[in-house]
């Protein structure tokens, strides 16, 4: 769990995050949703620790990170696994070498230990065939599972995705919604996304934090979107008319 309490944080004279208190649980898919310069991006950063906020506190189970030794820091930041938008692939390396790059800098397993891991994490994300492959070789959509492979490598308890569908067909989309939440339950990691896709929203929403102006302006899962009558919400999730008459059907029942 990760527990964000007051949480404030300025750049020059501008406030970006202003009093934003909230939990991210264990186990569930936990989705930042907001428009452009609603300070989505920026919560994921002060959560890894990217940016310190100035006010407020980020506690994981239990320990908040402005109040760990250097140490302690570097052994949260092992148990931190993270997706970014592009993938951010190294493309002079195989897909296995990406997958592996993680072992090589955080433990001290033997080759043949870090091997066994990647093979384990590849088939999991149904990557059986792809080691020797380079990033160039391979799809977008299987580069998202490659990074999600990697993200996963040396069992996170936290695992971040930024924007992991940017790019990607619709159908694609799905399947790299469906493996995170997948792989959340599956190893009990707090999962926390960085999303503006509204299918992800509805697909996988299983703990949806919505920003606006630095606020946070609403908190529920997939199903309380149909029900509430907060206006913001409303505007932002159901601007087209797909979803407009989704939710119009859900109310009539």
């Amino acid at each position: 769990m990760i527990e964000v309490k007051n949480v404030e944080k300025s750049f020059g004279d501008s406030k970006v995050l202003k009093g934003v208190s909230t939990v991210f649980e264990t186990g569930k898919t936990n989705l930042i949703i907001g428009q452009s310069g609603s300070g989505k991006t920026v919560l994921l950063k002060s959560l890894l620790g990217i940016f310190t906020p100035e006010v407020g506190t980020i506690s994981f189970d239990g320990r908040v990170y402005t109040e760990l030794t250097a140490d302690e820091k570097r052994e949260l930041r092992t148990e931190i696994g993270m997706v970014f938008q592009g993938s951010a692939l190294f493309d002079s390396m195989t897909v296995a070498e990406n997958v592996g790059f993680p072992l090589k800098m955080f433990t001290q397993n033997s080759k043949s230990e870090n091997q066994d891991r990647i093979d384990f994490v590849l088939k999991r994300v149904n990557l059986t065939d792809a080691h020797k492959k380079l990033p160039s070789e391979i799809s977008g959509g299987m580069q998202k599972r490659v990074a999600i492979a990697r993200a996963i490598v040396n069992n996170p308890k936290y695992l971040f995705c930024d924007e992991p569908n940017s790019g990607l067909d619709p159908n694609t989309s799905i399947l790299i919604d469906n493996l995170i939440q997948e792989i959340t339950v599956e190893y009990n990691i707090t999962t926390v996304i960085n999303s503006h896709d509204m299918n992800s929203v509805m697909e996988i929403g299983e703990n949806i934090v919505f920003l606006k102006n630095g606020y946070k302006e609403w908190q529920g899962t997939k199903e309380e979107i149909f029900r509430t009558d907060n206006e913001a919400i409303v505007e932002f999730v159901y601007s087209s008319n797909l979803f407009k008459k989704v939710r119009e059907a859900y109310l009539k029942g």
